[in-house]
């Protein structure tokens, strides 16, 4: 059974401005992700991509996007592809921490994806770890994170 969020994506995908209209449903739930202005535009089990604008607000000293703005790319990607991912009736998941690697600057808008590879057979009190990659408007990677998740089932 699909998660909620997964849902309500495939319902509004389809809908014009649909995946803005979505975007802004999952920073609803969780508002500090609106900091960036994310736009997810693929969401399936086991996959996500989103992007962010590059943007005076997002910006560092030196006129880049600012290095936690990538974490909170990163981990959007990570919690909303584990949550269409992981099985709801059976389990819970929650962010437990993440290693980044800055690779190079960050000065365009920005592309996300994270992919958790299936099939899995979802274990209690497992880590999971969800690697997110992100890249500039030239398709060079800038960034990279691993996310772990920490999955346990519902009693």
């Amino acid at each position: 059974m699909a998660s909620s969020l997964l849902k309500i994506y495939k319902r509004i995908k389809w809908l014009p401005f649909g995946n803005w209209l979505f975007s802004k449903a999952v920073c609803r739930r969780a508002p500090y992700f609106a900091t960036i202005k994310p736009k997810i535009t693929h969401l399936s089990s086991g996959r996500i991509c989103a992007q962010m604008p590059n943007r005076r607000a997002v910006h560092n000293h030196i006129g880049t996007v600012h290095a936690i703005a990538q974490c909170n790319l990163a981990e959007l990607c990570a919690g909303v592809v584990t949550d269409a991912t992981v099985p709801v009736q059976t389990h819970r998941w929650i962010p437990k921490g993440m290693t980044v690697q800055y690779l190079k600057k960050a000065d365009t808008d920005l592309k996300a994806e994270a992919v958790i590879p299936l099939p899995h057979d979802w274990q209690d009190k497992e880590d999971i770890i969800v690697p997110v990659e992100v890249f500039n408007t030239e398709g060079v990677k800038v960034f990279h994170a691993d996310v772990t998740m920490y999955i346990t089932a519902k009693s």
